[in-house]
């Protein structure tokens, strides 16, 4: 876990924070660094809480930076953030990270808010035609759904592990992978979740025959 020691950071003031389902969040600051898309920051509201680490959501030119979050019960940062509104200030470290390689024809894997580095890049057009495959527990955590299903119409693949409805996957993604008619092994595919569910979905390409330096990963941020 890195400290603020570790990082270059600055004040930044929040220009919108608004609720998008129950328990999940986008604040928004004006832009005034460049990053790749698939990077991420450091944040907080102080230095004596440790910096929190999201991927940013939004595209690379875009003027306002997003970031996608969700509470998490026992969190120092995350139960506290909901409470900041427009005009507060926080603590924004300049992006880092490695996730920020594309391939065309990829395949996106992501869980609940991990889909916010895919978001990044579909917004800043890296990458041609990719399939999002996007799993949650409930519909109102499809962030995104509408742009979604507008820009990658049947490459976006929605998974719900406890929806009545039959307007999505019923199960999760790996249960998705294990059944998929069109799963190309030529085809890079990108992780994006929990560790548990990285570690799940990589054995359940693998064992269909995507080969291991084919995957890459990206642990919940």
């Amino acid at each position: 876990m890195k400290s603020w020691n570790d990082l270059q950071y600055a004040k930044q003031r929040i220009l919108s924070h608004r609720q998008i389902a129950n328990g999940a969040y986008i604040l928004s600051f004006k832009r005034n660094f460049d990053f790749k898309a698939g990077q991420v920051i450091g944040l907080g509201i102080n230095k004596e809480i440790a910096p929190r680490l999201y991927s940013i959501a939004s595209a690379e030119k875009a003027e306002m930076v997003d970031i996608l979050y969700a509470e998490k019960s026992g969190g120092e940062l995350s139960p506290a953030l909901p409470l900041f509104r427009s005009g507060d200030e926080i603590l924004v470290s300049e992006p880092f990270g490695t996730f920020t390689q594309f391939s065309d024809d990829a395949v996106y894997v992501a869980a609940g808010t991990g889909i916010a580095p895919f978001m990044s890049r579909i917004l800043s057009e890296k990458g041609n035609n990719p399939t999002l495959i996007h799993g949650v527990s409930y519909p109102e955590y499809f962030y995104y759904s509408d742009y979604l299903t507008q820009k990658l119409g049947r490459n976006y693949i929605q998974c719900c592990s406890r929806c009545p409805a039959d307007d999505y996957f019923q199960g999760r993604v790996t249960d998705y992978l294990k059944q998929w008619q069109n799963l190309d092994t030529t085809k890079k595919y990108y992780l994006c979740g929990s560790a548990e569910m990285v570690v799940d979905t990589r054995d359940v390409l693998i064992s269909r025959g995507v080969p291991f330096g084919s995957i890459n990963a990206e642990i919940y941020f």
